[in-house]
């Protein structure tokens, strides 16, 4: 039988997560610093049942400026040290039928701006009736942490309206498993950040965190459903 305050609580933990994350992953660099001082991703990452190193986002004063710059050249600058935030740059194969905006990329090869990854995205937005503020497309990793933060404080409140509600819960965590289902691209990003960001990077740190918790996540939504 479902501990239903245990279950909100921890929906509840996930969204406030999910927002951070989101937030962090989207350049805003001052919730980013703030938690980097306060130590909330380090504890974190000390509850996951897995070993990360997370120790670059733990620091008693942050260069806010410095932390945006890196951000920049990172996420949005292309330049040596770019890593596209979004699904469709690392697909192994090409969405059909062809769709891209970009100037730089060949036709019928892999990671094209606006693939199968965001139309994928767009239509479980639609289905949510949501709209991502945190991202430029679909499948920007802002707007995928995003949704789980919204889908899992939905289930939250739907858990608290009682067992009338219990489908509709269920809906959410459908929407969760969906969405997770959808972020094995993480482990690709992870080691393109890890590579230009350094090992010890503050980045490479938030996208391990990042990484992780969704890994944890899905394997938790698997176990409940046996």
């Amino acid at each position: 039988m479902i501990d239903t305050p245990m279950a909100v609580t921890v929906a509840d933990a996930r969204a406030d997560l999910y927002g951070l994350l989101a937030a962090a992953l989207d350049g805003e660099t001052a919730v980013l610093a703030a938690a980097m001082c306060d130590g909330s991703l380090v504890d974190v990452a000390a509850t996951l049942p897995v070993e990360i190193d997370a120790s670059a986002l733990e620091r008693e004063d942050v260069d806010e400026e410095a932390l945006s710059i890196a951000f920049d050249n990172l996420f949005v600058v292309p330049g040596p040290k770019y890593v596209p935030p979004i699904a469709s740059a690392h697909r192994d194969d090409p969405s059909e039928p062809f769709e891209s905006d970009s100037p730089f990329h060949d036709e019928g090869s892999a990671g094209e701006l606006l693939g199968d990854p965001a139309s994928t995205m767009s239509a479980l937005y639609e289905r949510a009736g949501f709209q991502p503020q945190r991202g430029e497309f679909p499948d920007h990793v802002a707007a995928q942490l995003e949704f789980l933060g919204a889908a899992a404080r939905a289930e939250a409140r739907a858990l608290e309206d009682g067992d009338d509600e219990r489908a509709r819960a269920e809906r959410f965590r459908t929407l969760q498993r969906e969405t997770l289902g959808r972020l094995g691209w993480l482990d690709a990003f992870h080691e393109d950040v890890a590579a230009a960001d350094g090992r010890d990077g503050v980045y490479t740190a938030l996208v391990t965190v990042t990484r992780t918790v969704t890994a944890w996540h899905a394997r938790d939504l698997e176990e409940s459903d046996r």
